[in-house]
């Protein structure tokens, strides 16, 4: 560009500041992209153990995943259940039904309805699970020791807020 038009130092300014802004932008969609494959390997990683953990204690992957839902939200009743679950109600009452014959789960009256039941963990079967998830408790604990406090409530903000978007999507999808 001829720099004696007017404006033109203007323009090779404006460009010479464009690329760092590019660059910039490149490196964080690197990044992003970086995050989102690591959650990738993450839930496939989490999968497999899953999977391990169930094949030892003779559960299904989705009894297993009930069986941690009532555990942390719990006690629970078989709807509110079925919801956070994404199962159909007569699939979530299988699972129950598998739950509560191999002694992980009872089922009680509702003390505030009286045509309702809660689900509820029975407490001495889930040491259990603690046992054979432990190894990971450990690593993790490690992985943690790594960060100072700062970073890790922004790890875990990022972790929440991931959680939360993957319900919404979650939630869009089973509303199609």
């Amino acid at each position: 560009m001829d720099s004696t038009l007017p404006g033109a130092a203007q323009a090779s300014k404006s460009a010479a500041s464009s690329a760092p802004a590019a660059s910039t932008a490149r490196r964080r969609r690197r990044l992003t992209a970086r995050i989102k494959d690591g959650l990738r390997d993450l839930s496939i990683q989490l999968s497999l153990l899953t999977h391990q953990v169930g094949a030892h204690l003779d559960l299904r992957d989705a009894d297993l995943e009930c069986l941690d839902l009532i555990s942390r939200y719990g006690p629970i009743g078989p709807t509110a259940l079925a919801k956070r679950a994404g199962l159909h109600p007569a699939t979530l009452t299988g699972v129950l039904d598998r739950l509560e014959r191999g002694g992980w789960v009872i089922r009680t009256p509702n003390p505030s309805d009286r045509r309702a039941i809660l689900v509820r963990v029975v407490k001495e079967k889930e040491a259990e699970v603690v046992f054979l998830f432990s190894g990971l408790n450990r690593a993790m604990d490690q992985v943690c020791s790594d960060y100072g406090e700062a970073d890790l409530v922004m790890i875990a903000d990022f972790l929440l807020r991931t959680a939360k978007a993957a319900r919404v999507a979650t939630d869009d999808l089973a509303d199609d």
